[in-house]
């Protein structure tokens, strides 16, 4: 079986990593008691020590607006660490899969973003993601760097736990709607990620190259907003059977400058996810679909 690393297990995405590798090899998941990002020292002891086939580095420094004023732990953990797993990953012939994310851009693109458009990070957090990018490939190790946005999931902390859980204490809510994306459940990165790699492992037992470099982008189908994500959040779960108290018009629309926020927002964060399709021979699903089965698990058969 092929030994995976996974770092950041405890995150959305490391944490369903952990289910949807399994099948694919003998998997070694690491927290950041065991694995510190912002230790160089301990990142190159622990692949040496592990010799992994595929490293799957799931962590990450997402605190967006703490970024702005802890500007070097961020590098440290979103720029400097990535070169450090493509340096060990080409060393022993691994590959490394990495993830970023929409805030490499400006946002003030009207179409979807693909991956050959150029970057242009606003924040600290969005210039530490690019710079791991960049990292990687100059590295030149094997790589996948799947870009993915508005992550989601039952495990962990995020928007739609939080609109659930405010919509049930208030009347009324104030949310964003002049900025846009998709909601991407973190499963949907996790089981994406298994495909890529179970191509990658396939191709290698049947003596190929098996040699991997790219970016993709990687989200759920469509386009919405903030406030229209928390309206669909609090349909779905009214009718679910939760107490919804604030729901419809009573989530009231507001603007991004309404809000004092230390790290700008993209104010477009759609990506456009063909080539991964196109390559995998895979379709993104709706965002609304990825809502309703997370909903679902955290609602069904709970008090």
């Amino acid at each position: 079986m092929v030994p995976i690393l996974i770092t950041g297990r405890n995150g959305q995405v490391g944490f369903e990593l952990r289910r949807s590798l399994a099948p694919l090899g003998e998997v070694v998941a690491l927290d950041r008691t065991s694995c510190d990002m912002s230790r160089p020292e301990q990142i190159r002891d622990v692949v040496r020590r592990l010799r992994p086939g595929i490293i799957v580095n799931a962590a990450a420094y997402t605190a967006v607006d703490a970024a702005e004023a802890d500007s070097t732990v961020a590098f440290s953990v979103n720029a400097e660490a990535p070169a450090i797993l493509a340096q060990e990953a080409r060393a022993i012939g691994s590959l490394l899969v990495h993830y970023s994310t929409e805030y490499v851009f400006d946002g003030l693109q009207s179409r979807p973003y693909s991956e050959s458009d150029a970057c242009n990070p606003c924040s600290v957090y969005g210039k530490s993601k690019r710079a791991g990018e960049e990292a990687i490939v100059a590295v030149d190790a094997s790589h996948l760097i799947f870009r993915t946005s508005w992550v989601f999931g039952a495990h962990g902390d995020n928007f739609l736990k939080t609109i659930l859980r405010q919509a049930r204490q208030r009347d009324s809510l104030r949310v964003v709607s002049d900025q846009f994306g998709a909601p991407t459940p973190a499963s949907l990165v996790a089981d994406v990620t298994a495909h890529a790699v179970r191509e990658y492992i396939l191709e290698k037992r049947r003596g190929g190259t098996a040699e991997r470099r790219g970016i993709y982008h990687l989200a759920a189908a469509g386009k919405t907003t903030w406030n229209a994500y928390a309206r669909e959040v609090t349909r779905i779960a009214a009718a679910l059977g939760v107490d919804v108290r604030a729901q419809g018009d009573a989530i009231e629309e507001v603007a991004s400058s309404d809000y004092a926020m230390a790290a700008p927002r993209p104010a477009s964060a759609q990506l456009d996810c063909s080539r991964i399709e196109q390559g995998l021979g895979i379709r993104m699903p709706p965002w609304q679909d990825g809502v309703r089965l997370v909903l679902e698990q955290l609602i069904i058969d709970r008090p």
